[in-house]
């Protein structure tokens, strides 16, 4: 972690115009250290490849590092944790993101070392039916204990972090204000409850401006933090739409609700979709095989038996029969489930938009 000392010189290079989070680290390689470069000629920072003296000409010893001893006081006063991009404990996903941010800042009981980290945004305007599958989804995550990233914002946002709240999973709402406010003022009343579960995380000070700009920017440590991005519901534009851009630039997994086509709040998740911008999720199964993650086997029980409750009859017949067999074609399941295959067929489509099975190549079928 940083000394006091560095952590104020950081500070100070935060707000130096026109440097922005990639030119910093540029200029810590070279010297070494955030004082070091309020201390080096600026001669020797120009050698730094992208450095101009358009960058250098407003850096100021004096005017950034007051700028930093107040911010330092508010740091200090209300017991702020900082990680700095160099520590250990700095979500190692944002390491690899080369605006990621230099410095950010934390509250509340966070712990971002595991390895199963999703974002999971999408519309203000939420509908029933994001709202329901939003849900449903981190229902049927909760045995694989993911951590829950998202904006703390109306709709979607906050749908995800009172789900895994709700589920005793660790949720992290990343701000695009000071963690001296609060955004939208009528989430207050769940602050309580996510820092209890997780907590809230910052790069901007407590002296920033609110600005709509913001939103934009923060949406990089949504996207770079995590494993995965889950958009649930957009319009044809709209802001979750630049943060599954960001995930993408970052080689980050995508995913989008599909919805109908005359749904205007489904615009946007089809257009990924169509575009091969993002994969298609209809459950959990969709994620969990797509992200390659293994549950332990008991979990994976878990996860069936809550499938097979939800089953109809003929669904939990063909279930039980795949699950003896592992795998079986179009003809032999409508044989030995005693079903007529073109009844079958459309038994078995529904089946893979739940996320139970996946086709095979020679019209085989097997579960997820």
């Amino acid at each position: 972690m940083l000394s006091k000392n560095e952590l104020r010189y950081t500070l100070a290079l935060q707000r130096v115009p026109n440097i922005g989070d990639a030119t910093a680290k540029k200029l810590i390689h070279k010297v070494g250290s955030a004082e070091g470069i309020f201390n080096e000629k600026k001669s020797n920072l120009l050698k730094v490849s992208g450095v101009g003296s358009f960058k250098l000409k407003e850096i100021s010893k004096k005017i950034q590092l007051d700028e930093a001893d107040k911010e330092m006081r508010f740091i200090e006063e209300n017991k702020l944790d900082w990680l700095y991009f160099k520590d250990n404990l700095y979500p190692e996903r944002l390491k690899h993101c080369t605006d990621g941010p230099i410095l950010y800042f934390q509250k509340g009981n966070i712990d971002l070392q595991k390895n199963k980290i999703i974002s999971i945004v999408g519309a203000r305007k939420i509908t029933n039916y994001g709202k329901e599958f939003c849900v449903k989804l981190i229902e049927e995550l909760a045995p694989i204990n993911p951590i829950i990233i998202s904006g703390f914002a109306y709709g979607v946002d906050i749908t995800a972090h009172k789900a895994a709240i709700e589920n005793s999973l660790q949720t992290v709402a990343c701000l695009a204000h000071g963690l001296n406010q609060i955004y939208p003022k009528t989430h207050k009343k769940y602050m309580n409850n996510v820092m209890n579960n997780g907590g809230f995380i910052s790069e901007f000070w407590s002296s920033d401006a609110f600005n709509k700009n913001n939103f934009l920017k923060r949406n990089r440590i949504i996207a770079g933090i995590s494993q995965a991005t889950i958009i649930i519901e957009s319009a044809f534009k709209g802001g979750s739409l630049v943060t599954a851009d960001i995930a993408n630039s970052y080689n980050r997994d995508v995913f989008a609700l599909p919805g109908r086509a005359t749904d205007l709040q489904s615009k946007g998740c089809n257009n990924l979709i169509k575009s091969q911008q993002a994969n298609m999720i209809t459950s959990a199964a969709d994620l969990i095989y797509m992200l390659g993650w293994e549950l332990e086997e008991k979990n994976i029980q878990t996860l069936q038996t809550q499938l097979f409750l939800e089953l109809s009859e003929e669904e939990k017949i063909i279930f039980n029969f795949l699950k003896e067999i592992t795998r079986g074609d179009l003809d032999t399941i409508a044989l030995k489930c005693y079903m007529p295959t073109y009844k079958l067929a459309s038994i078995l489509l529904t089946m893979e938009l739940k996320g139970i099975i996946r086709p095979l190549p020679g019209k085989l079928f097997e579960l997820i």
